[in-house]
């Protein structure tokens, strides 16, 4: 049997990048040759890959790139929040991001299959998550290519902003990004609110109105004064202006000659339903499989 030695686990790690332990495993398994070793590992690191798929991702990272009137805003999802500060991890997102910018694909499927760094988005995607252990998703992708103006914000990693927007002064750009992740608008403006979020709003209305046991045409009026006051809310010229609450965003913008033509915000893990641990239940699980045994 062939001696593994650390230098040649540490070739082995230099080749794939796998954990230590793997490169040991797969060398021992492959009796010290080199070449069958790294075989062995890129199977077993997409076997791991595939086994994770089915788990949820509702952390991550949101990573943005603009180059002149050409930018991204990506969303990659992982398991835990550990793996977001991962450097690996937003190296991946960060590239991500560019290439989204810079080759336009059709959609996340198209996106995978563009090449990085000697292989593809997908393979490296697999990769990784043969290396860390945890599954890994980019949902989602908003690309803009305008002869205006793109700034964009970040608010740590789990919020990203970016604005299209025409104006001498790139700080109201930046301003207006910031407030639309602290905000959390839906549109530009009321008329742009979509329709089925005025519809449930309406329902909502309706209920708690129709309960205050007044008639019909006071209720009707509650319901509609509800709905308004909604739209001022989620619509981004409508709302307060978050470094002046003394003037509307829409009020901001005319005294700084500016125009808001469209925005961008990803919230990281956004509508996606989480697994709850129910830890007791685990372990009453794990009693019961013993005593079966």
């Amino acid at each position: 049997m062939a001696v593994i030695t650390a230098a040649l686990v540490g070739e082995l790690r230099a080749k794939t990048d796998a954990p230590m332990m793997e490169c040991k495993k797969a060398l021992t398994e492959a009796d010290g040759d080199l070449v069958k070793a790294e075989e062995l590992l890129r199977v077993k690191l997409g076997s791991k890959a595939s086994k994770a798929s089915s788990r949820v991702t509702a952390e991550g990272v949101v990573a943005s790139y603009i180059d002149g009137k050409v930018g991204a805003l990506v969303e990659i999802n992982c398991e835990t929040d550990f793996v977001t500060k991962n450097d690996e991890f937003l190296a991946l997102s960060a590239a991500v991001a560019k290439l989204v910018a810079e080759k336009n694909p059709a959609d996340v499927a198209a996106l995978g299959a563009l090449a990085l760094d000697g292989s593809t988005v997908e393979a490296k995607r697999a990769e990784l998550i043969g290396r860390i252990g945890e599954n890994m998703t980019i949902r989602r992708f908003a690309r803009f290519e305008t002869p205006a103006s793109l700034t964009s914000y970040l608010h740590g990693t789990r919020i990203g902003v970016m604005i299209e927007f025409e104006g001498a002064d790139e700080q109201v750009g930046k301003d207006v990004a910031m407030h639309v992740a602290a905000m959390k608008p839906v549109a530009l403006s009321s008329d742009q609110v979509p329709a089925e979020l005025i519809e449930k709003e309406r329902s909502v209305a309706a209920l708690k109105a129709a309960e205050s046991g007044k008639p019909a045409e006071i209720v009707t009026k509650m319901v509609e004064g509800s709905v308004q006051k909604f739209l001022k809310e989620v619509s981004l010229f409508n709302q307060q202006f978050v470094k002046n609450d003394k003037q509307t965003v829409e009020q901001m913008l005319k005294a700084t000659n500016t125009v808001v033509k469209s925005f961008t915000m990803f919230v990281v893990g956004e509508g996606i339903e989480k697994k709850q641990d129910d830890f007791a239940a685990e372990v009453a699980a794990q009693v019961a499989a013993a005593k079966a045994q």
